[in-house]
Parts: C-alpha cells; sequence; structure tokens
C-alpha cells in the first residue's frame, strides 16, 4: 500500500518532505506520494543508503514499486528492465545494444535520513495528465461487447460509466456476445475467426476484471516482451527475450502482424514418440481493431496444431474493465477435435496466463493509456501498440466536435 504524505517544514533555504520511516525502507521498493506525485523509495544494497524515485517505468509506466532489486539493481515486473542505484538502464533484455539514454530513469530528488525518517527535497515530473480513459467521449462511436449472450444477465450494463439497457440501445450479436454501441459507430467488429467456429473446437474463460483501462488491457494483449517477465510461472521461462524485428500492416481502424518464433512444445505427442524435437516453430498471427477487439492466432508448423484467442474489453468505468475471452482449438494434442478433458486443460492454463497479467495490472497507478508517444519510450518490440495508440488518437481525433 503506498503512504502519502504532506509537504514539511523549512529547514535553512530548502525544504524537505518526508516520505516514510528508515526502518520501513528496504531492497523491497515501497510505493509512496508526496505532494501528490507518486514515488518509490529503496535501498540498493541492505546496507545501502535510501534512493527515490518517480514510480513509473519510462518504458510503459508501470510502478517501479512492483519490481524487485537483485544485485543492486532495479529490475521492471512488466518487461525486465533494469537501472542501477543512479537511476540509469543498464539492460533492455528485449534488444541488443546499449540502452538508450531516454531508458534511464529521470533523476530523483535529494534525500537524507534525519531522525529515523526518509526525507526529500525537490520533486520528479508528475505524471502524464493526458490520458486515454474508459470514459473517453471518442468511445460511444464504437463497438463495445457488454455481455456473454445466454450466461450473463444484460437487462442493465455498465459501459462508459454509464448504465445502459440493451433492448433500448444499438446492438449485434458476434462469437456469442452482445454488443453494443452509444452512437453510429465510426469502426465496425473484425470477421477474421467466424469462418473457424463451424471447424474449432470453442470454449469461453470465465469473464474477468482487471482495475486497468481497456486501452492498457488490449496494449498487454498486443505486447510481446512481457512473456518472460510476467509469465515466468507458466510459459515464459521458455521464451526468448529477444524479441526480432517483426512487421505491422495497417488495417482500416487497426493492424495486423504475423511473427515467426521458436518455443518449446513438450505437450507434442509427436515429440514424445520421437518424431519432432521440443523446440518447434510457431507463428502468431496478430489483429487489432479499435477500440478494443483482438485475436491472437498460434500455429504451431511443426506439429499442426492451431489455437486463436479472441479477446475483447468491456470498459464499464474508470476503474474496471470487464474481458472476454474465448478460445477455438484444433488439433490440439494431436486430436483434430480435441476432447473435453483438453479443453479443460486449455482453458485453465489460459485463465493462469490472465491472471499473471491481471496481477501486474492491479499494481498500475495511472487511470488510463497516454497516447501521446514521447510520455512513454517505445523501443523496436513495441511496434503493434504504437499502431494501437495510433488508431486511438485518430478515433479520437474524428471524435471531436467540427
Amino acid at each position: 500500500m503506498a503512504h502519502s504524505v504532506t509537504p514539511g517544514a523549512q529547514t535553512g533555504r530548502m525544504e524537505w518532505l518526508p516520505i516514510a520511516r528508515a526502518a520501513d525502507v528496504s531492497t523491497r521498493p515501497l510505493a509512496v506520494t508526496a505532494a501528490g506525485v507518486p514515488l518509490v523509495v529503496l535501498r540498493p544494497e541492505p546496507d545501502a543508503e535510501p534512493v527515490v524515485f518517480a514510480d513509473r517505468c519510462p518504458h510503459r509506466l508501470v510502478p517501479l514499486s512492483a519490481a524487485k532489486v537483485e544485485n543492486g539493481r532495479l529490475r521492471c515486473a512488466y518487461h525486465g528492465w533494469e537501472f542501477d542505484a543512479s537511476g540509469q538502464c543498464v539492460d533492455l533484455p528485449s534488444q541488443e545494444g546499449a540502452p538508450p539514454p531516454r531508458a534511464s530513469l529521470p533523476r530523483g530528488p535529494q534525500v537524507r535520513v534525519r531522525d529515523g525518517i526518509v526525507e526529500i527535497s525537490g520533486l520528479p515530473p508528475a505524471d502524464p495528465a493526458e490520458l486515454f480513459t474508459n470514459e473517453d467521449e471518442s468511445l460511444l462511436r464504437a463497438w463495445h461487447p457488454v455481455g456473454i449472450v445466454g450466461k450473463d444477465d444484460m437487462s442493465e450494463v455498465e459501459l462508459l460509466g454509464t448504465k445502459y439497457r440493451p433492448g433500448e440501445e444499438r446492438t449485434q450479436e458476434r462469437w456469442g456476445l452482445l454488443w453494443l454501441a452509444p452512437r453510429e459507430p465510426a469502426v465496425e467488429l473484425f470477421d477474421d475467426p467466424d469462418h473457424d467456429d463451424a471447424n474449432y473446437v470453442g470454449a469461453w474463460l470465465p469473464p474477468a476484471r482487471s482495475p486497468a483501462s481497456a486501452g492498457i488491457v488490449a496494449d498487454n494483449f498486443l505486447d510481446v516482451a512481457h512473456f518472460p517477465f510476467v509469465h515466468a510461472k507458466t510459459f515464459g521461462a521458455a521464451e526468448e527475450k529477444i524479441v526480432e524485428r517483426y512487421a505491422v500492416t495497417d488495417e482500416p481502424w487497426g493492424c495486423r502482424s504475423v511473427q515467426d518464433q521458436w518455443f518449446d512444445n513438450p505437450a507434442d505427442p509427436g515429440v514424445a514418440a520421437g518424431l519432432r524435437p521440443v523446440r518447434q516453430r510457431r507463428r502468431a498471427t496478430y489483429v487489432y481493431r479499435a477500440p478494443f477487439q483482438l485475436m491472437l492466432r498460434l500455429e504451431e508448423l511443426d506439429a499442426g496444431a492451431v489455437k486463436t484467442i479472441l479477446f475483447f474489453a468491456q470498459p464499464e468505468s474508470l476503474t474496471s474493465t470487464r474481458i472476454y475471452t474465448k478460445m477455438l482449438f484444433h488439433g490440439i494434442g494431436g486430436v483434430a477435435d480435441p476432447p473435453p478433458d483438453v479443453i479443460r486443460s486449455e482453458v485453465a492454463f489460459e485463465e493462469a496466463v490472465l491472471e499473471e497479467d491481471l496481477e501486474l495490472q492491479r499494481t498500475l497507478r495511472l487511470p488510463g493509456l497516454p497516447l501521446r508517444m514521447r510520455d512513454e519510450l517505445h523501443v523496436r518490440a513495441d511496434l503493434l501498440g504504437v499502431h494501437m495508440r495510433r488508431v486511438l488518437t485518430r478515433l479520437k481525433e474524428e471524435s471531436q466536435p467540427a
């Protein structure tokens, strides 16, 4: 839990703000708030003096209070960026070479310990003020999922901070979901997986909720560099940290990317039979359509299995996003139509993967997604997220009154 303090007394010509008890500061990063600015305070080594920084990684503004300290370095929980005691970025795992200068943390305030209290003088810049939130007016001109047909009570739904009655609004059904558009939509639903539904075995994950904005939830789905760090307990430990260059193709109100990757596939029956090695090729196709329609198709090029993940976000309010995940399977375990026990196992695994993302999202301190490029540091691996930000910026700009 973050501690909050107000300005302290004037000492000489310098104002010092108390932010924490020195006894509470260790190598476990501590979130505090001083004069309304989120900060993180920590000791790089057990006996080192405290250091203080803005509580955000310059990459995706994830709180550094969720980071870990190892060997005197602060490692971001999202993408594993590492910072030394001075705030310099010393490792950027998704790409080779020295980190760019902007990857380092902004200079922190002066710090002292007095009478058992950690105090600071000066504050880093505040968080970005311009954020794309779940109540942005441009989202009125889009389709949003509001429930699973036949499973959810949709007599009244929450969307964009407002209550709606779907029977009185513009609606349509697609993929087993009911969709609602408060105003004439500027963007239609994509139709990529429709032709697969009849041939694939489908299964829903139970809907989940995130306190993060739908924009951040969507950006997380498109992110290809966080697997080794956020998903280390499920599948990420076997993933490559370096993200090879990939291309993104623009589409109407969205984009698409096809990436060939290497992965470990111990569940492939061909591995047990000695027909194929455990390290295999995989083709990942990402599809994004504004505002929060997403799809990932994973094709195992050696084993022949295909897994499609449909992922949709409902921006309920400033602090709540409901997430719908539908999976389509073909050839999993070497069987064209996987049996129920295999489907249950796959769904349980995907729930565990989603929970790892949600665990990180619960630490976030920003209520929306920055759209201005200068508010985050984008690197090569972020190309899909950059395209999404450009599409949402266009939606926002074209929704402004003439």
